[in-house]
């Protein structure tokens, strides 16, 4: 189990470590400044927190993963990042939980916050690295590279940027080449109350555009309540969905949700399920994502 930092934790942390952070803040103003908040060279005593799962992915894809002293709860591959330190969620971060790991780089994306603990993060001395969170494959090599910049592992970004992109043109090849184009609902959560799907300008509508898909919705921008007439209008031949967000009730509770016994998705029951930052964190394996999530759905028009 990931162990989140306490108040407790924090004051031991803080005695024990305010010294050396100190003289780290010294050390680390000079570099931040040059290069944006992040550090060009390698440091053997870097110390760095990611805020971000695609991000904790890049910073292990680049075999930095020693680097790391905590992470935030949306890091959750691979496995063995359960066994850092949480800081929390990150859009609600608390700058007083990631000053306790006395970090010389803080990692995250343009989506954490709130503000307010971004900025006492840099007043705090600290090197802050503010990385893309734009939905696309562009943005994620500029992430890698980014990364490889700031931690000092630039010939490992460069081939890890490499072979993304090689990965990445033969799966657009294979997307290219299908003649089917389902019509698909992505649904972030679901209650007995609304069904919350993904309209533009979201992560899932931007994977259903790469897997070669259209999304059953249109019209609206981010995450929408969807009443049982406007399920039932958008005749999605496919739904999609998080494992995570099946876990209360199943495929079953799904497809009793109003209105979806009325369309073609409920009629056949075609649900295709992924982890959750699997199919939208884009990082690393965004390839292997998209490659998966387009097989998957032209084998759920087939079953």
């Amino acid at each position: 189990m990931r162990r989140l930092i306490t108040p407790a934790s924090r004051q031991t942390t803080r005695r024990s470590s305010h010294a050396h952070l100190s003289r780290r803040h010294v050390l680390l103003g000079g570099a931040a400044a040059l290069f944006g908040g992040s550090l060009a060279q390698a440091d053997p005593g870097l110390r760095v927190v990611s805020i971000g799962g695609g991000i904790t992915e890049i910073v292990y894809a680049l075999g930095a993963q020693n680097l790391l002293v905590g992470v935030d709860t949306t890091s959750t591959f691979p496995a063995a990042v359960s066994r850092l330190p949480s800081v929390g969620y990150a859009r609600l971060l608390s700058a007083e939980g990631i000053l306790a790991l006395t970090p010389s780089l803080v990692l995250a994306t343009a989506e954490a916050g709130p503000p307010a603990v971004l900025q006492q993060l840099r007043g705090s001395g600290i090197a802050l690295q503010i990385l893309n969170a734009d939905h696309n494959f562009e943005g994620l090599i500029t992430n890698i590279q980014a990364v490889g910049k700031a931690i000092g592992h630039l010939d490992a970004a460069q081939s890890l940027a490499a072979k993304t992109t090689c990965e990445w043109n033969q799966v657009q090849r294979e997307v290219a080449a299908a003649e089917q184009h389902p019509r698909v609902l992505f649904l972030m959560g679901f209650d007995t109350a609304r069904m919350m799907v993904a309209g533009q300008g979201t992560a899932a509508q931007a994977m259903l555009d790469y897997a070669g898909a259209h999304n059953a919705v249109r019209g609206y921008s981010g995450y929408r309540p969807l009443t049982p007439e406007s399920l039932i209008a958008a005749r999605p031949e496919v739904l999609l969905t998080t494992r995570q967000a099946l876990e209360a009730g199943g495929v079953a509770g799904l497809l009793r949700q109003p209105g979806m016994a009325q369309t073609p998705a409920g009629k056949a029951q075609r649900v295709v399920t992924l982890d959750t930052m699997f199919l939208l964190g884009f990082g690393p394996r965004l390839p292997l994502a998209v490659q998966t999530l387009h097989r998957d759905l032209l084998a759920s028009l087939s079953s």
